[in-house]
This record gives structure tokens, sequence and C-alpha cells, in this order.
């Protein structure tokens, strides 16, 4: 059967349609192959492997859903990603905006974009944690701190760390996987369709971002990660080229590890976590001024970019 941009004219609430039911099919299907690749590797059942997603104290539990989050990552968004860009444009890289290269300086101010926003998105962080809902809603409420909290400790036992090896495996997990996956699907793929579908880029941009953050299913972190996505979606806007916010989203998600790493590690002292939480009024103020000025260099430096060589996202 011949697939090559079979659904190019469709219209885009068609292909956000087609969009999801591929991540929908990807997560089932992936689903399936990580529990059987677990189950296989580690010579359990289905029943034993229950228990061990249940049982985050089982060090062996872990190295089970780390693998089992590996395989789904690639299946969910990069897999289906490629091949509805295959059948949505003449070109996959084309279509995905892969086919242009981004420059180092660009990369240079992104990486101290991110490192002076850390006070800030912590700051916001802090404050979306602390949201409450109406006392009507105490029981959806109860549910989604368990499950926030579930999530938290899945996250502080992936970011233990011993061995070299394990960093590796965590930054490939925790890093590259979601800059790629992440990136193709959210602003390769559905930003483009909110975009033509809206006829705004703008409201391309945000809309992808909510849904970003939504599907992460962590609503006590929704409105920093929201923003983050906005950024990411106006780097790909103003860049013209998906590199950029791919390698954005890796910098964001690698030197979180890293920095686990070492404040664990005792390499430093200051939790980076913490940064920007307490009554650090004039962090966060510094924080804010160099974000946006690095977010206006950027822009400007891109946008002449584009005049130059348009390429129109």
């Amino acid at each position: 059967m011949q697939f090559k941009a079979i659904w190019a004219n469709n219209s885009p609430a068609s292909k956000f349609l087609i969009a999801i039911g591929f991540m929908i099919v990807g997560i089932f299907v992936f689903s399936i192959l990580s529990f059987s690749l677990a189950t296989a590797i580690y010579g359990i059942g289905p029943e034993q492997l229950q228990d061990l997603l249940n049982n985050l104290d089982n060090p062996q539990s872990i190295a089970v859903i780390k693998l089992i989050q590996t395989v789904s990552a690639i299946g969910t968004f990069i897999l289906p990603a490629i091949f509805l860009a295959y059948t949505f444009g003449k070109s996959t890289t084309g279509y995905l905006r892969l086919d242009r290269k981004t420059k180092w300086d660009s990369v240079i101010i992104v990486f101290l974009l991110l490192i002076a926003a850390v006070p800030l998105i912590n700051f916001l962080g802090e404050m979306n944690s602390r949201m409450e809902l109406p006392a009507w809603m105490e029981g959806v409420e109860r549910q989604m701190r368990a499950s926030e909290d579930q999530a938290a400790k899945l996250t502080e036992k992936f970011l233990m760390i011993d061995t070299t090896w394990q960093l590796i495996f965590t930054l490939i997990m925790v890093a590259v996987l979601p800059a790629v996956g992440e990136e193709l699907m959210f602003r390769g793929i559905l930003q483009r369709i909110f975009s033509e579908w809206s006829g705004n880029k703008q409201t391309g941009i945000w809309a992808s971002a909510i849904l970003f953050s939504a599907m992460h299913m962590q609503f006590y972190g929704f409105v920093p990660r929201m923003l983050l996505g906005v950024m990411l979606g106006y780097l790909f806007l103003w860049s013209g080229s998906l590199w950029l916010p791919i390698i954005a989203h890796f910098i964001n998600n690698g030197a979180a590890v890293i920095a686990s790493y070492m404040y664990s590690h005792q390499m430093i002292s200051l939790n980076p976590d913490m940064v920007g939480t307490g009554k650090e009024y004039g962090t966060l103020l510094v924080s804010a001024l160099l974000t946006v000025s690095l977010l206006w260099v950027l822009w400007k430096r891109e946008t002449k970019r584009q005049e130059i060589n348009p390429y129109a996202t």
C-alpha cells in the first residue's frame, strides 16, 4: 500500500484526529511490547510485573519501569510523528523542518536562557503546586495529589544514579528521547496542525503547549511545563528549524539530570530544585530580566535570519 502523502490535503481537524489516533495506537502497541520485553528480560510473569509496577521501593521495579518508559516513548511519539510527517507532506524531513540547520550561537544563547530561567521556573512550579480546588472537588484534588506524589517519588527513584552507565541511560531516557519524540510530535506535527486549523501561528504555539503539558498528567506542574512548551514553540517559529527546540528541550532535561546527580553526590552544595522557591525576590527579578532579554536576543537574531533565508512554519 502506498502511504506517501496520502493525507496531505486533509483538513487540519482531520489531521489532528489522525495524529491523536496514531498516538493512542502507539501507546497501546508499544505498551504491550514493553511489557513483553520486561517479562522476557527479567524472567517474570504478568502478576509479578504488576506487583513490581506498584512497588517503587523494589530496585528491580525501577529498572522495569525505565525499560517500559523508554520503549513506550519511542512508540508514542517518535515513530507516529515520523509516519504522520511521511503521510502529511511530500518530504518527511521537510514537513518536520529537520532539513534546516540551526546556528551554534543560537544554541549557546538557548543554554544561557535555560540556566537564567531556573529560579523563575522553580518559583512558578512552587506557586502551581499550591493550587487548591473548590471544596466540592475535594475528591478530585485528593486523587491529583496522590498521583503527583507518586510521580515525584518515581522521578526521585529515576534520579538515584550511582554509576556512569546509569547516568548515560538516564540521560537517554529523560533527555534524549523526550527531546526528540515530544518535539517531533508537539512542535513538528501538532503545532503546525493547530496553526493551520486556527489560521494563527500564535494560537498554534499555545494550543500545542497546553496539550504538551496536559499529556504529562502532572497538574501541579502544569503552568511551568506549559510555558516551557510555549518557549519551545516560539523557538520553532522564529528559527524555522525543529532542531533548535529539540536541542533546547534536551538541554533543559539533561541539565536537570546532571544537576541532580552532582547534588546527590555532593559535587555541588546548592539544591537546584530549590533555587527561587524562597523569598529570593532579587534572584527572581534578575532571572526574569535575563530570561526576557535572552528571548528578545533570540527573536531578533532568528527573525533576521528568516528574512534573509525565509522558511515559514
